[in-house]
């Protein structure tokens, strides 16, 4: 199946929106290896639009560990969650840092769900935020410190 078109205005309003970050793990798009894609929510597969608040900017690591899913599996209550969805959610609501800002930890079901699911705290995002967090480029300045 082609993928959909998405109108560059719309690109790049998504891109503005997200301040250049993945709005699921967070990481800066100025400093990855790979073009971030613009990933729909709610998937087109599972009857998402391709509409300004059905979208959003995503690493291609948390784009294809999400793939079609809008579900996933809280690894303390092993119950069935929605996943963290940047247009509803507050991230902050969501997610802390640890102490190094290296790994992002769920504080809530969604949360939880969400970082085994999309895989947000793999080797190489680790490192990255790491070496980042040690020049002084990461966590991003409107993010506070939670634990």
């Amino acid at each position: 199946m082609p993928r959909p078109y998405i109108a560059v205005e719309l690109k790049h309003l998504v891109i503005e929106r997200a301040q250049g970050r993945c709005e699921y793990c967070q990481c800066r798009a100025d400093y990855a290896t790979e073009t971030f894609p613009i990933e729909h929510v709610v998937p087109i597969s599972r009857g998402g639009k391709i509409e300004s608040e059905n979208l959003a900017l995503s690493c291609s690591s948390c784009n294809g560990h999400k793939y079609n899913a809008v579900e996933a599996i809280d690894p303390i209550s092993d119950s069935l969650i929605p996943l963290y969805n940047p247009r509803q959610h507050e991230w902050t609501k969501h997610f802390g840092w640890n102490e190094g800002y290296s790994r992002i930890i769920g504080i809530t079901p969604t949360g939880r769900a969400t970082v085994v699911r999309l895989q947000m705290n793999h080797l190489g995002s680790v490192n990255l935020r790491k070496a980042l967090y040690f020049v002084g480029k990461h966590p991003p300045k409107n993010f506070e410190k939670s634990k």
